[in-house]
């Protein structure tokens, strides 16, 4: 099977935007900070971003506090070209377990990971659709555990529900990964070993 380029389809925007002299607004879903430190440093060159952390799915309260404090301390320690803005949604663990609901059981990279990722981005795209903005996206695609098929799916499809573009993006492409890794050590990030939610840290 010919799977998509999305890395190609990034470039082709990008480029399109700069001929133009454009700078979007880019709604960013972040799922952490190891996750967003490269596709900050790299999107922040040609998108005005506000990083969206939604995470109702991450467990316990603890952690997902940790994990907002230092997605807000990395923004602050950078130096983007382009401003970026920090949003928290609102954590309602019940929003994730009630989606959730009947697929406890499933092995992680399962069912249940495809509603969470479609319960984030919903969230992600109904914002970027209310606020206005040129596109939306998440960093998920960034990890090698994460389909970017899958994800670009979802995020087309909500692209249709909320009448907002979904930028097309493979993250982990161009070193991406790698490159967080980098930043992550630079930047002393807390690197979990676990997804977030409670069954993947049962499961990990």
């Amino acid at each position: 099977m010919n799977r998509t380029n999305f890395q190609k389809k990034t470039d082709e925007i990008i480029a399109k935007c700069t001929a133009e002299g454009r700078v979007p607004r880019l709604l960013l879903h972040a799922c952490c900070a190891p996750c967003s430190s490269y596709v900050l440093e790299y999107l922040s060159d040609f998108f005005e971003i506000t990083l969206l952390y939604y995470n109702p799915n991450i467990s316990p309260k603890t952690e997902y506090e940790y994990r907002v404090e230092e997605v807000k301390r990395l923004i602050s320690e950078m130096n983007p070209k382009h401003k970026i803005t920090f949003v928290e949604g609102k954590y309602n663990p019940e929003t994730f377990y009630e989606a959730a609901k009947g697929l406890e059981h499933e092995p992680e990279r399962g069912r249940r990971c495809d509603v969470c990722f479609r319960l984030r981005l919903a969230e992600a795209a109904r914002i970027a659709s209310e606020g206005g903005y040129d596109y939306y996206c998440t960093t998920l695609s960034i990890s090698p555990l994460k389909d970017a098929e899958k994800l670009n799916a979802i995020g087309n499809e909500l692209s249709e529900i909320y009448n907002v573009p979904y930028l097309p993006s493979d993250f982990k492409k161009k070193g991406g990964y790698k490159r967080s890794i980098e930043l992550s050590a630079q930047h002393n990030l807390y690197r979990q070993n676990y997804c977030g939610c409670v069954f993947s840290k049962n499961n990990r």
